[in-house]
């Protein structure tokens, strides 16, 4: 006997007998991350587990030098642990090798990072469109899975500005939309709202509980915001490169 998910991901609603429960969407298994600087071992992850749904929209907050990041880096294939496996979507990313990560990253999760990373010499609808160009679509493909991106996140009336000639929140808006245009499984954000006022910040996180909520997209937010971490449907606090024991509801 199961238990059935809400769709939007946002707990049970009751025992079910015919259906089990979705595969996890990513599984952090006892991930242990240490970096060397010269003979100095330093511990970033210790020793990290954490299931995520299908559709869940987790926040991971603490204090800097907590180990955030570098989880994201890991789940993202960008990184391989020291110890310890990673899955997203049933494959296990940690043990691929970095074509490999590349190729499924690119198609099966989107990164947002507080920093943008838009390429200052192409318009907006052509930076939403590069992860599209790189896998070989079609002009046609591009240009209609580029425009459905930008009007979702509102900006399609900017799609032929450049990133100077747009506000900061939208350049979030746009890397949003670029990191969701292969319509990829799961979303990491990093600080996604760092470099934002309230209002805009505020827009992003909106767009973001609408990914999971509208899109089904499953979600993982690294912030030390509280206000961010208030839009998950769970938050998860790591101090010292470990998971503090009681994961709590934040809605």
């Amino acid at each position: 006997m199961t238990s059935e998910r809400d769709p939007r991901g946002h707990g049970t609603l009751g025992t079910h007998h015919e259906h089990a429960a979705p595969d996890p969407a990513v599984v952090v298994d006892r991930v242990a991350k240490t970096y060397w600087r010269g003979r100095v071992e330093t511990p970033a992850l210790v020793d990290v587990s954490l299931t995520v749904a299908p559709g869940e929209f987790v926040a991971v907050t603490g204090p800097s030098g907590a180990g955030k990041s570098t989880l994201l880096q890991l789940v993202a294939g960008l990184d391989r642990p020291t110890r310890g496996r990673i899955d997203v979507n049933g494959r296990c990313i940690s043990a691929m090798s970095d074509d490999e990560a590349t190729e499924f990253r690119r198609r099966e999760i989107g990164v947002v990072y507080q920093t943008f990373r838009l390429l200052p010499d192409l318009s907006i609808e052509e930076n939403v469109g590069v992860p599209l160009m790189l896998d070989g679509r079609t002009a046609r493909d591009i240009r209609e899975r580029v425009g459905r991106a930008l009007d979702r996140l509102g900006l399609y009336e900017r799609r032929q500005h450049m990133p100077a000639e747009v506000s900061g929140g939208e350049l979030q808006r746009a890397a949003i939309a670029r990191a969701l245009v292969m319509d990829p499984a799961v979303l990491l954000a990093d600080e996604p709202t760092g470099n934002l006022d309230s209002a805009a910040g505020d827009r992003v996180l909106q767009d973001m509980r609408r990914a999971a909520d509208e899109l089904g997209r499953t979600i993982i937010l690294i912030t030390h915001d509280a206000r961010a971490a208030a839009q998950a449907d769970r938050i998860e606090r790591l101090l010292d490169g470990a998971v503090v024991p009681g994961a709590r509801p934040a809605r």
